[in-house]
């Protein structure tokens, strides 16, 4: 897994070029990059959240293509539509801003629900169907989303399959005043994201994405998983749990962080620190434990201190096998 972590070290690299002071935030990006998954940044406006997908497209060498989310936009002007042509007397297609390799929703939370749902089948299925036909989406294929809190106006709250479509949320938050003096001197002239170039090409990150796949989960490690999220669906201040898929994400995210850190075996510290970013927002908590200001966050940190990890297995003590 040397190789991997050099690979993803440079891109690394290269994003906090733009992103200052948010290792961590990067990494979890990574994360999602290297599984395949997709990313939802709640934030306010003005932390880098756009930078963020922006620097990623540009080191990895994808094409980018941006999603301004309103109240007025129609699922047609995301998936793209059927239009006819007079000369050759037939429908063609025109593909919409979805059809590239990243892929930033902004503030996706501002538009209908129905405008939402258009975004269903393009993350899961790598596929949107218009006028009965499926189009393939090009690989890689990640979509970032940004998303206000949703205390502010003119917002739509995202529907549960929506969120669960998301591998990782993540929270920026405002930059440490050093940082923000170092922003504040790195754009004296010009924004560092002009000055981004291509650090990965794109059969080397399909041969990331392939290489984590073979990333060693012990079985105590993966029941460890199973009985993290039972947990959630257990809990007495949620109404619905994280969903199998969760499970799915967790597990494929461990992978990718060993991966990250050179093993090629997952630990439990890897199930723990992707728990928060990916089971938190696939859990609706009951209105009487929201008035109590009870939030997904913390339950799942209740969960961590509460599940025992288990005993691995002996063959496990020094990695697979």
């Amino acid at each position: 897994m040397k190789s991997v972590q050099d690979s993803a070290e440079r891109v690394a690299a290269s994003v906090e070029r733009v992103i200052i002071g948010k290792h961590l935030e990067v990494r979890m990006a990574l994360v999602a990059l290297l599984c395949e998954g997709h990313i939802l940044i709640e934030d306010v406006p003005g932390v880098g959240k756009t930078m963020l997908a922006k620097a990623i497209s540009r080191s990895i060498g994808c094409s980018f293509r941006r999603i301004q989310f309103t109240p007025d936009l129609l699922p047609s002007d995301v998936t793209g539509l059927s239009i006819f042509n007079q000369k050759t007397a037939d429908f063609e297609f025109r593909p919409g801003p979805i059809m590239a390799q990243v892929v930033l929703a902004d503030e996706i939370n501002r538009a209908t629900p129905k405008t939402q749902s258009a975004l269903l089948e393009c993350m899961e299925e790598r596929q949107a169907t218009i006028d009965g036909v499926s189009h393939p989406m090009p690989s890689p294929f990640l979509v970032i989303a940004t998303q206000n809190p949703i205390e502010y106006e003119g917002t739509f709250a995202l529907p549960e399959a929506q969120l669960d479509r998301f591998m990782l949320r993540l929270r920026l938050g405002y930059p440490k005043a050093m940082e923000e003096i170092v922003i504040l001197d790195e754009q004296k002239r010009r924004h560092p994201i002009d000055e981004l170039t291509q650090v990965l090409d794109l059969d080397e990150l399909r041969q990331m994405q392939a290489a984590i796949k073979d990333v060693y989960v012990e079985q105590a490690v993966a029941e460890y998983i199973v009985r993290l999220v039972t947990a959630t669906r257990e809990h007495p201040d949620v109404y619905l749990g994280a969903s199998p898929r969760g499970s799915i994400n967790l597990y494929r995210a461990g992978q990718a962080l060993a991966a990250l850190d050179g093993r090629d075996y997952v630990i439990p510290d890897d199930v723990k620190a992707l728990a928060v970013a990916v089971l938190a927002h696939r859990l609706i908590v009951k209105s009487q434990a929201s008035l109590r200001e009870v939030n997904p966050d913390s339950i799942v940190r209740e969960v961590l201190a509460q599940v025992p990890i288990g005993e691995p297995s002996s063959s496990a003590t020094v990695g697979p096998r």
